[in-house]
């Protein structure tokens, strides 16, 4: 979505769902979730291309918005904290805190997959270029929170194509 292509993710269960980093486009969005009650939206962080459509998205289902406190912006109404459980319809997401791209980065572990924002891509790690970001810490990030979950878990990024864990291992 967007001008940077940005993944927006919404996860459904029991007809409850979560929606991840509603980046651009909310009629596309609002439209994709219109059959759901939509606990919660969450950002993997702050940057604009995962929270530009984030207002919108919030009137259209009546959900809260939450991000870690280290990146938190106008707009958000709830601070995610590390190992935080979120429950919808019959499945658990689990925030996983891991700062790097930003100082609030989060991952967000739901059984086998993993919403890695702009943490962790196919062969590599994410951009530190920007305010805040920080080499050292997201390799160390990468290397303690992810790299301990299961090679076959599947790592789904905040751009582009898919990986698994198993496939990023040998690059940390």
């Amino acid at each position: 979505m967007g001008g940077l292509d940005n993944n927006c993710y919404v996860l459904i269960s029991d007809n409850r769902g979560i929606i991840i980093d509603p980046g651009d486009d909310a009629a596309k969005i609002a439209g994709a979730v219109q059959d759901f009650q939509i606990e919660v939206i969450l950002a993997t962080h702050r940057h604009f291309d995962h929270i530009t459509a984030l207002k919108q998205v919030k009137d259209v289902t009546g959900a809260d918005a939450a991000i870690h406190p280290s990146d938190w912006v106008a707009g958000f109404d709830m601070k995610l904290i590390d190992g935080q459980i979120i429950k919808f319809g019959v499945e658990e997401l689990k925030v996983i805190h891991t700062p790097g791209h930003t100082p609030g980065g989060c991952c967000f572990l739901v059984g086998g997959n993993l919403f890695s924002g702009d943490t962790l891509f196919p062969n590599g790690p994410g951009n530190t270029m920007f305010p805040g970001g920080d080499e050292q810490e997201i390799l160390r990030s990468i290397r303690e929170k992810l790299m301990i979950l299961p090679d076959a878990t599947t790592v789904y990024p905040g751009h582009g194509p898919k990986t698994t864990i198993g496939q990023e291992r040998a690059l940390y």
